[in-house]
């Protein structure tokens, strides 16, 4: 399971950014369940858009990291990065439309 390695950078950038996305929605979906006991599309829906992710740099390149670092590392780190990079604005924001 690799990144096409014939293809050039920003086709690379879009193959991992592919992975990152489905990585991003995981992570999503299962803090949504713990953290609100529902199936929330809407919350997802923020949680994970090319507008929330713009707030940490181009969308694609904010997917891509995700995407290598489960590549590189596995599943935890990439949760655990996610956790740590993109989580707490999210909440930040939940709170401010509250």
């Amino acid at each position: 399971m690799s990144v096409s390695k014939k293809a050039g950078p920003k086709r690379r950038e879009q193959e991992l950014a592919w992975i990152g996305d489905t990585v991003l929605d995981l992570y999503a979906r299962s803090w949504i369940l713990e953290n609100t006991g529902e199936l929330s599309g809407e919350t997802l829906r923020k949680m994970t858009c090319n507008q929330f992710l713009a707030c940490f740099g181009n969308p694609t390149s904010v997917e891509a990291k995700i995407g290598t670092i489960y590549r590189e590392e596995g599943l935890q780190p990439a949760f655990d990065w996610i956790e740590a990079e993109l989580l707490p604005l999210f909440k930040k924001q939940i709170r401010k439309k509250r």
